[in-house]
């Protein structure tokens, strides 16, 4: 568990399934991850963050507000899967419900899990891709520090050619 001044960012327990799920179904969330999420997907994903914690110990987590201890989002840290460009690498991500998008819940959360895996997972690098039109994505990725590597940006295998959310870019940072 990570405490920053506004969010407890923790691993997601059975009773979160459902703010998971709702995340998930949020259609401008949904936009930038290739369409919204029923149930049994956002359940599997649950289950894909927990065995990674299990395996690993650290993964992708879930954000709680603690003004009212609301699951708002998800991030945290993983390795990019077999298949995918920058496979093996320590990636970073995020996810949260657009209602409280501009808030910058997403760079409290993203800035704590890079200082983590630096300090305590002791990674050497950590990246992030988003699709190339996702600008909000790539202003959190700037004011955490990271930097635009377009040697290493990509058209991402598992969207359709001539989908705008194909072609990714890919930011790093080191400590």
């Amino acid at each position: 568990m990570i405490e920053t001044e506004r969010l407890i960012l923790r691993p997601p327990v059975d009773g979160d399934r459902a703010s998971v799920a709702a995340i998930g179904a949020d259609p401008e969330v949904g936009r930038w991850l290739g369409g919204v999420r029923d149930r049994a997907a956002s359940d599997l994903l649950v289950d894909r963050c927990l065995e990674h914690l299990e395996r690993f110990g650290f993964g992708i987590g879930v954000i709680e507000r603690k003004a009212d201890r609301r699951v708002i989002g998800m991030a945290g840290l993983g390795y990019v899967p077999d298949g995918l460009p920058e496979e093996g690498e320590v990636e970073i991500g995020w996810r949260l419900l657009s209602e409280v998008w501009g808030q910058g819940y997403a760079t409290e959360a993203a800035r704590a899990w890079l200082a983590e895996g630096f300090q305590k997972i002791g990674a050497t690098e950590i990246v992030a891709f988003t699709a190339r039109i996702n600008v909000a994505s790539q202003k959190v990725m700037r004011r955490i520090g990271m930097v635009a590597t377009p040697d290493r940006d990509f058209d991402h295998p598992l969207v359709a050619e001539g989908d705008p959310l194909r072609p990714h870019v890919t930011w790093i940072a080191r400590p």
